[in-house]
C-alpha cells in the first residue's frame, strides 16, 4: 500500500438492531433525492440484504448493480470504518480526497451525517445509491432507461473517479464483468450471472479492458502511466542501483488504485499493480524511474514497488493466481537487476525503515510466495476418495470452518501444501493439508495424488 497507513483491521460485524433501525428510518420519505416505486417483495436474509433492498427501492438503482459495485470495491467489507488508500469509506467506498468527493455528495443527497455514511453499512449503501441515481439523472436516464443495466455504465464509470478514460473503462468493466459472470460473497450476498450489454458511450473508444499499450519493461503487463506529479524521473540502474523489491497491498481495488496513481493529488505511485481475480498486472511507472511507494526516499530510489489488490485484513483477496503472477514478475526483476532472492531483499512495506504501514500484513503467505519466486511452481492434482462428501475448510486443520464439500471422485488442483491437524482417512494418517484454492483446504489423507504426503515440485504454504 502506498497511501494511507494500514491500521490493524478487524472484520466488521453487523449489529442487527442498529442496522434495522437505521434502515427503517431511511426508508421513510426524505427531502433530498427522488422517490422510487417499491421493490418487489422479497425475504431479506439479514441487515445487509435489507440495506440493498431499501437503497435500490428508494433511489431506483438496480439492486444487483449496487451489490456488484460494492463487491468490486471491497468484497462488501466495511473494514471497521477504516479508509482505503484513496480515502474511500465503507463497503461501497464513498470517497473523500482532494479530487473525488462521493462521500460529500452522498451526505448532501441523503441528508445523513458523514460519520454515519463512513461507518454504518446501511447508510453507506444508501449513500452510494443516491450518488449513482444523481449521476443517472444528470445523464438523462429516464425511468425506462434505468431498468436497463447497460445504461448505468456511465454512472458507474463516473462513480469510480478515474481521470483517464482507460482507467474509467477498466473500473466500469470490472463491475459489468461481475454482473455477467455472477458471484457469491462472504457477506451472504449472491448475484446470478446474466447477459448484459454495457452502453459505454464515449468510453467505447477507450482501450478494450480499460488499458492501452503493453509495458516496455515487462511484456505481460499493461501500461497505464501514473501522473508525472506522483513519481521522479530517473535513469536507473545507472543513476541508482536497484536492490530491493517491496511488496504492498493496495487497500483498495485494482482499477481504483491504478486510477489513484493517475491523480496528481495522490502524491504516490507504484511500478506495478496486480489484480486479485486473475493475476492481471498493470505498470504505472517505468522501472528506470522512482515510484513514490515506500515512504523512505532511499528505499524508493533503490526498489521496485509492487501493489496487490486487496485489504490486509481479508485473506480472500490473496489468490493463487495473484501470488503466482506476482512471483513471476519478482523472479524476472531479481534476474534483471541481480537482486538476491531472499527475504532481506524482497520485503514488505512494513519492513521498510521508518514505515508506518503494516502491509502486506499477516495474511500474506511469505513462505508460499518466496518458494514461487525461487522457482518451486508446480501444481499437483488429486482425486477425492471418501464414502461421503469431503469437507473443504478455510484453513489447514479440522478446527477451521467448513466452506464447501466435495463429492467422491472429484478432482482437485493442489497449489501448495502445509502441515496441519492430523487426520486419518483412506490413505492413512497424515498431517499434510492441500490448498486447493484461496482459503480452501482438504486433508491429504482423503486425496489420491500419486505421492505419499508432500508432492515433489509443489510449494509449501
Amino acid at each position: 500500500m502506498t497511501v494511507a497507513a494500514a491500521p490493524v483491521f478487524r472484520r466488521v460485524r453487523f449489529v442487527l438492531g442498529g442496522a434495522l433501525a437505521l434502515i427503517t428510518a431511511l426508508a421513510a420519505p426524505a427531502a433530498a433525492g427522488p422517490a422510487a416505486p417499491a421493490a418487489p417483495v422479497r425475504a431479506p436474509s439479514g441487515p445487509l440484504a435489507v440495506a440493498f433492498d431499501t437503497a435500490s427501492a428508494r433511489y431506483d438503482v438496480p439492486r444487483d448493480l449496487l451489490v456488484a459495485l460494492g463487491y468490486a470495491e471491497t468484497r462488501l467489507d466495511m473494514h471497521a470504518g477504516a479508509p482505503s488508500a484513496a480515502g474511500g469509506h465503507g463497503l461501497m467506498h464513498l470517497v473523500h480526497n482532494p479530487r473525488q468527493r462521493t462521500l460529500d455528495e452522498a451526505a448532501t443527497l441523503t441528508g445523513l451525517d458523514p460519520a454515519a455514511l463512513r461507518t454504518d453499512p446501511a447508510a453507506n449503501v444508501l449513500g452510494a445509491a443516491a450518488v449513482l441515481r444523481a449521476y443517472a439523472d444528470e445523464a438523462g436516464l429516464t425511468a425506462t432507461a434505468r431498468d436497463d443495466l447497460g445504461r448505468w455504465y456511465g454512472a458507474v464509470a463516473r462513480y469510480g473517479g478515474a481521470r483517464e478514460a482507460s482507467a474509467a473503462r477498466l473500473y466500469a468493466d470490472t463491475v459489468y464483468d461481475l454482473l455477467r459472470s455472477g458471484f457469491s460473497s462472504d457477506a451472504g450476498e449472491s448475484v446470478p450471472g446474466r447477459a448484459v450489454t454495457p452502453r459505454r458511450g464515449e468510453l467505447e473508444r477507450a482501450a478494450p479492458g480499460g488499458i492501452g499499450t503493453l509495458s516496455a519493461d515487462y511484456p505481460p503487463a499493461a501500461w497505464a502511466p501514473a501522473s508525472t506529479s506522483n513519481y521522479t524521473v530517473a535513469s536507473r540502474p545507472g543513476s541508482h542501483p536497484v536492490t530491493y523489491v517491496v511488496i504492498h497491498v493496495t487497500q483498495g481495488s485494482y482499477a481504483g488504485s491504478i486510477s489513484w496513481f493517475q491523480n496528481p493529488a495522490a502524491q504516490v505511485s507504484a511500478h506495478y499493480t496486480f489484480r486479485s481475480s486473475d493475476g492481471a498486472v498493470t505498470q504505472s511507472v517505468r522501472e528506470k524511474d522512482i515510484a513514490w511507494h515506500a515512504g523512505n526516499w532511499t528505499y524508493n530510489t533503490r526498489s521496485i514497488g509492487i501493489e496487490h489488490e486487496g485489504y490486509v485484513d481479508n485473506p480472500a483477496w490473496f489468490t493463487d493466481a495473484m501470488y503466482r503472477a506476482s512471483a513471476a514478475l519478482t523472479r524476472s526483476l531479481t534476474a534483471k537487476y541481480g537482486i538476491p532472492r531472499d527475504r532481506a531483499h524482497i520485503i514488505g512495506h512494513v519492513e521498510v525503515p521508518g514505515a508506518t504501514h503494516t502491509d502486506p500484513g499477516p495474511n500474506w503467505n511469505w513462505t508460499y510466495y518466496m518458494q514461487l519466486v525461487n522457482g518451486v511452481t508446480g501444481i499437483g492434482s488429486g482425486t477425492v476418495a471418501t464414502s461421503g462428501n469431503l469437507n473443504v475448510r478455510s484453513g489447514p486443520g479440522t478446527g477451521y470452518a467448513v466452506v464447501d464439500t466435495l463429492a467422491p471422485g472429484a478432482t482437485v488442483s493442489v497449489y501448495c501444501q502445509t502441515a496441519g491437524t492430523s487426520v486419518t482417512g483412506p490413505y492413512g494418517t497424515s498431517t499434510v493439508w492441500n490448498r486447493i484454492g484461496t482459503n480452501r483446504w482438504v486433508s491429504d489423507a482423503y486425496v489420491l495424488t500419486g505421492h505419499s504426503g508432500y508432492i515433489p515440485g509443489v510449494p509449501r504454504c
